[in-house]
């Protein structure tokens, strides 16, 4: 069976927020017509959060470090971020504009790691339930989007493959943070090499 895994679309990630994509609203309406496709097909639907306790030590302003700068947590190669996506804040929400989904899964609520990933946190110690949960349902493609190409996308599909799923990157519902220009190619390149099949939403609407 298959399931479609709608990553971080949260407003601190959307335009306006404290991490915001560039154009990341152009793919809300990509993602909602994929949900009304597979809710009509009755398949699975996941969607996922970043959801950070205020001290999370990726913060900036808390590891007293430069946004944007690349350094070590805990022994970790670490990208300093702005504070985004605090638990129970308006910037952890998902979009106003985006189609409601029950299932959702939670992901970065260790202060002392991040976790791009939607299966693992990065020093790959803790597992969410996404797994479990797509075991339990029998699930065994995934069709996934969303934010952002180049972190929680491309981890998250990377563990995916590494777990035994067959994955499909949707391109058109997904965009990048892009720290360097070419970042979010670079991130398709090898998500495509690990095996995934990088589609177009028209492929399967």
């Amino acid at each position: 069976m298959k399931a479609l895994l709608i990553i971080d679309v949260q407003n601190d990630f959307c335009e306006g927020g404290n991490l915001a994509v560039k154009n990341s609203l152009e793919i809300i309406p990509v993602i909602n017509n994929l949900i009304k496709k597979f809710e009509k097909n009755n398949d699975f639907i996941i969607a996922t959060k970043d959801w950070h306790p205020a001290d999370h030590k990726s913060f900036a302003s808390v590891s007293n470090t430069k946004i944007g700068e690349v350094g070590m947590l805990n022994g970790l190669p670490q990208v300093w971020w702005p504070d985004h996506c605090i638990e129970n804040t308006k910037g952890s929400e998902f979009h106003k504009d985006l189609l409601p989904v029950k299932n959702i899964v939670y992901k970065g609520n260790d202060p002392e790691v991040d976790s791009y990933s939607v299966f693992f946190d990065n020093n790959k110690v803790h597992k969410t339930k996404l797994d479990e949960i797509l075991k339990e349902n029998n699930i065994d493609t995934l069709y996934i989007l969303g934010l952002a190409t180049d972190y929680c996308v491309k981890f998250t599909v990377l563990d995916a493959l590494s777990l035994g799923y067959k994955v499909y990157l949707v391109a058109d519902g997904c965009k990048g943070v892009n720290i360097n220009p070419d970042d979010s190619e670079k991130a398709a390149e090898e998500m495509k090499n690990a095996g995934a099949v990088i589609i177009k939403s028209c492929e399967i609407l």
